[in-house]
Protein backbone atom coordinates (compact mmCIF):
# COMPACT_ATOMS: atom_id res chain seq x y z
CA UNK A 1 0.00 0.00 0.00
CA UNK A 2 1.51 3.23 -0.96
CA UNK A 3 1.07 5.62 2.32
CA UNK A 4 3.95 8.53 0.90
CA UNK A 5 2.37 10.22 -1.72
CA UNK A 6 4.12 13.75 -1.57
CA UNK A 7 2.63 16.73 -2.91
CA UNK A 8 5.09 19.36 -4.58
CA UNK A 9 4.65 23.15 -5.77
CA UNK A 10 7.37 24.18 -7.12
CA UNK A 11 8.59 27.72 -9.05
CA UNK A 12 11.06 29.31 -10.55
CA UNK A 13 11.53 33.57 -10.56
CA UNK A 14 14.25 35.29 -12.95
CA UNK A 15 14.76 39.22 -12.70
CA UNK A 16 15.49 40.37 -16.15
CA UNK A 17 15.01 36.79 -18.31
CA UNK A 18 18.14 36.07 -17.89
CA UNK A 19 18.89 37.52 -14.85
CA UNK A 20 19.25 36.63 -10.74
CA UNK A 21 16.88 33.50 -10.50
CA UNK A 22 15.96 31.44 -7.64
CA UNK A 23 13.56 28.44 -7.48
CA UNK A 24 11.10 27.64 -4.61
CA UNK A 25 9.65 24.45 -3.91
CA UNK A 26 6.77 23.50 -0.77
CA UNK A 27 6.80 19.96 -0.30
CA UNK A 28 3.62 18.73 1.54
CA UNK A 29 1.92 15.52 2.84
CA UNK A 30 -1.69 15.43 3.99
CA UNK A 31 -1.81 19.33 3.90
CA UNK A 32 1.42 19.42 6.21
CA UNK A 33 4.28 20.69 4.77
CA UNK A 34 7.55 18.35 5.00
CA UNK A 35 9.85 21.12 3.80
CA UNK A 36 10.83 24.07 2.15
CA UNK A 37 13.30 25.17 -0.31
CA UNK A 38 14.51 28.51 -1.32
CA UNK A 39 17.93 28.85 -3.57
CA UNK A 40 19.53 31.46 -5.52
CA UNK A 41 20.48 29.92 -8.74
CA UNK A 42 22.46 32.46 -10.62
CA UNK A 43 21.94 34.11 -13.62
CA UNK A 44 19.49 32.04 -15.71
CA UNK A 45 16.18 32.15 -17.52
CA UNK A 46 12.52 31.90 -16.07
CA UNK A 47 12.10 28.12 -17.87
CA UNK A 48 16.04 27.37 -16.46
CA UNK A 49 14.55 28.05 -13.32
CA UNK A 50 11.36 26.29 -13.49
CA UNK A 51 12.79 23.10 -14.23
CA UNK A 52 15.69 23.67 -11.74
CA UNK A 53 12.45 23.70 -8.76
CA UNK A 54 11.85 20.85 -10.84
CA UNK A 55 14.68 18.65 -10.27
CA UNK A 56 15.04 19.90 -6.71
CA UNK A 57 11.94 18.81 -5.59
CA UNK A 58 11.99 15.32 -7.14
CA UNK A 59 15.29 15.28 -5.39
CA UNK A 60 13.69 15.87 -2.05
CA UNK A 61 11.34 13.29 -2.97
CA UNK A 62 13.59 10.36 -3.62
CA UNK A 63 15.56 11.35 -0.34
CA UNK A 64 12.11 11.39 1.46
CA UNK A 65 11.26 7.98 -0.04
CA UNK A 66 8.22 8.79 -1.70
CA UNK A 67 5.68 6.25 -2.90
CA UNK A 68 3.82 9.00 -5.43
CA UNK A 69 4.55 12.73 -6.21
CA UNK A 70 1.78 14.93 -7.54
CA UNK A 71 3.73 17.91 -8.80
CA UNK A 72 2.21 21.23 -8.98
CA UNK A 73 3.56 24.13 -11.18
CA UNK A 74 1.68 27.44 -12.67
CA UNK A 75 4.29 26.91 -15.86
CA UNK A 76 2.29 25.85 -18.88
CA UNK A 77 5.78 25.25 -20.73
CA UNK A 78 7.28 23.00 -17.97
CA UNK A 79 4.10 21.19 -17.61
CA UNK A 80 3.23 20.38 -21.24
CA UNK A 81 7.03 19.51 -21.60
CA UNK A 82 6.91 16.93 -19.27
CA UNK A 83 3.47 15.58 -20.22
CA UNK A 84 4.75 15.46 -23.98
CA UNK A 85 2.38 17.93 -25.30
CA UNK A 86 4.93 20.03 -26.45
CA UNK A 87 8.62 19.65 -27.77
CA UNK A 88 11.69 20.44 -25.57
CA UNK A 89 13.74 22.46 -28.67
CA UNK A 90 16.29 24.42 -26.45
CA UNK A 91 19.06 22.58 -26.33
CA UNK A 92 19.75 24.04 -22.52
CA UNK A 93 16.58 22.86 -21.73
CA UNK A 94 16.55 19.31 -23.06
CA UNK A 95 19.56 18.54 -20.21
CA UNK A 96 17.48 20.01 -17.84
CA UNK A 97 14.36 17.91 -19.14
CA UNK A 98 16.47 14.83 -19.26
CA UNK A 99 16.96 15.00 -15.54
CA UNK A 100 14.09 15.83 -14.60
CA UNK A 101 12.61 12.30 -16.98
CA UNK A 102 15.49 10.41 -14.65
CA UNK A 103 14.20 10.82 -11.75
CA UNK A 104 10.95 10.35 -12.35
CA UNK A 105 11.50 7.40 -13.56
CA UNK A 106 13.41 6.86 -10.52
CA UNK A 107 10.48 7.89 -8.59
CA UNK A 108 8.15 5.54 -10.76
CA UNK A 109 5.01 7.48 -9.66
CA UNK A 110 5.29 11.15 -10.63
CA UNK A 111 2.41 13.48 -12.08
CA UNK A 112 2.64 16.94 -13.92
CA UNK A 113 -0.23 19.44 -13.25
CA UNK A 114 -0.86 22.60 -14.68
CA UNK A 115 -1.94 25.18 -11.88
CA UNK A 116 -3.60 28.78 -11.96
CA UNK A 117 -0.53 31.90 -10.60
CA UNK A 118 -2.74 31.89 -7.47
CA UNK A 119 -2.61 28.53 -6.68
CA UNK A 120 1.04 28.39 -6.08
CA UNK A 121 1.91 31.84 -3.78
CA UNK A 122 4.24 29.90 -1.53
CA UNK A 123 6.35 28.31 -3.75
CA UNK A 124 6.61 31.38 -6.02
CA UNK A 125 7.31 33.85 -2.15
CA UNK A 126 9.56 31.23 -1.88
CA UNK A 127 11.50 31.53 -5.20
CA UNK A 128 11.67 35.19 -4.98
CA UNK A 129 13.36 35.47 -1.70
CA UNK A 130 15.79 33.54 -2.66
CA UNK A 131 16.29 35.95 -5.74
CA UNK A 132 15.99 38.68 -3.41
CA UNK A 133 18.43 37.58 -0.59
CA UNK A 134 20.95 36.88 -3.11
CA UNK A 135 20.68 40.45 -4.87
CA UNK A 136 21.06 41.81 -1.37
CA UNK A 137 24.37 40.51 -0.76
Amino acid sequence: MKTNNLIIYIDGASKGNPGPSGIGVVISKNNETLKNVAVYIGTATNNIAEYSALITGLEECLKLKADSVMVKTDSQLLSRQINGEYKVKCGHIKTLYARARELMTALGDVSVQHIPREENTFADKLANSAVKSAIKG
